[in-house]
């Protein structure tokens, strides 16, 4: 069977040899790639920026970004016929093709996310070698002392110049990273933007509508993924356990719900703001888009206008720019902003920033190369081989699972809810 048989719908004349060849895992693919830059990007919101208001989800965000970069290349290599040639983009890199170069920003970007949280949990990770060191029974943690001794590279000078220095080494990591972050996302679109054999793709606004985008997706999931986890913590302190959270950390002791509780609805609030703003960016430079298409209107403006216009109607401009960012913008416009109401905005704006990748990716498939026929893509639900579990459902819940138990195990080395002094 070809790639993509199983999954298109073809309808009046369609080229023999077409396809819808970029499935979900494309969809899921840029919106990967977009969490992780918007994470970064909020977390060097305080650490370049100063940004005091964002001082607790700041590091929770660089954490997460962490256990988002893994997942980000995942999607391609469940597209790929044959994953193992993957790794031929880390070996042979080169700038003469576009894959190639974002293997390079990928392990630059990756380098540089891993040296920030160095710096930041140096002081953390050369105190819990020592105290662990003194502890006789240490459990579980027999694991984490081998751990901790190894990242900690034998740098284990806590004088203040030494933490001074940390200090400088992070903001100037995160300055470094935030147009590294937005080059590895735009790249996604700058792949889109450059096909010029697909008139919905060729666009120069492409990379900056999905840069946009990308901070939107990420400091949307933030907010959303840090009160959940702040919930989850609010709820299990009074049955003294200790969800994402070290039975060590010195702060332990201090907390109350009531502080977890303020703690949450400031900090959702705050970043909330910031959210706002990103979105009317992203919402601006992809609606001039649609108003620069139509005004230019080039020969194959017919074919996108119908496509648009009128096959995706739903999908554009029902899902993706109303319940995706009309919805939200206006819940979190409105006076009296909280955190539950925060959250549900937030899942509608992930929602929003998925429908335009699917937009893009699929909607920019719909039609065929002889301008005179469609084709329809049908997401496979129920497997029955390897090609439709990774192109269907179970791939995408897949993928879209992984950061969460990555995070989990990332926490326990890197605990992202602790306070700024005892990180540093």
């Amino acid at each position: 069977m070809v790639h993509g048989e199983a999954w298109t719908v073809k309808e009046l004349f369609v080229l023999p040899n077409e396809y819808v060849y970029w499935s979900i895992q494309i969809v899921l693919y840029p919106y990967m790639t977009g969490l992780v830059a918007g994470a970064f990007v909020l977390s060097s919101l305080y650490h370049v920026f100063g940004v005091e208001k964002l001082k607790e989800i700041a590091r929770f965000a660089l954490v997460f970004s962490f256990a988002l970069l893994p997942v980000a290349m995942m999607p391609l290599l469940l597209h790929l016929q044959q994953p193992l040639r993957g790794i031929h983009v880390m070996m042979t890199p080169h700038f003469t093709s576009a894959i190639s170069a974002f293997g390079i920003v990928f392990m630059t970007y990756a380098c540089i996310v891993g040296s920030e949280i160095w710096f930041v949990y140096r002081q953390f990770i050369v105190e819990s070698i020592n105290r662990l060191e003194k502890k006789e029974r240490r459990g579980i943690e027999n694991i984490l002392l081998p751990i901790y001794k190894i990242i900690s590279l034998g740098a284990r000078d806590l004088s203040p110049e030494a933490l001074k220095a940390d200090h400088k080494a992070v903001k100037f990591l995160a300055g470094l990273g935030i147009p590294v972050a937005c080059f590895l996302h735009g790249y996604a679109g700058f792949i889109f933007g450059s096909v010029k054999a697909n008139a919905l793709w060729m666009t120069p606004l492409m990379p900056v509508i999905f840069i946009m985008s990308a901070v939107v997706s990420g400091i949307a999931l933030c907010i959303l993924c840090y009160a959940i986890f702040m919930g989850l913590r609010r709820w299990a302190l009074p049955r003294g356990k200790t969800h994402f959270l070290p039975d060590h950390w010195a702060g332990a002791t201090e907390l109350t719900p009531e502080g977890l509780h303020s703690m949450q609805d400031y900090e959702t609030k705050m970043t909330s703001k910031y959210l706002l703003i990103f979105m009317t960016l992203a919402i601006t430079l992809e609606l001039l888009d649609i108003i620069f298409r139509g005004y230019t209107a080039v020969r194959s403006w017919d074919i996108v206008r119908e496509v648009i216009y009128q096959r995706d109607f739903f999908k554009i401009f029902v899902l993706q720019y109303g319940f995706g960012n009309a919805l939200p913008f206006i819940m979190l416009l409105l006076p009296g902003l909280t955190t539950r109401r925060a959250c549900v905005a937030c899942v509608l704006v992930l929602f929003g920033v998925l429908m335009m990748r699917w937009n893009v990716v699929i909607g920019g498939q719909a039609f065929s190369l002889t301008f005179d026929g469609f084709m329809e893509y049908h997401l496979p639900i129920i497997p029955y081989d390897m090609e439709t579990f990774k192109e269907g459902l179970g791939g995408a819940l897949l993928v879209a699972v992984t950061p969460f138990v990555i995070f989990y195990f990332i926490n326990m080395i890197f605990p992202a809810f602790i306070t700024d002094d005892e990180a540093h």
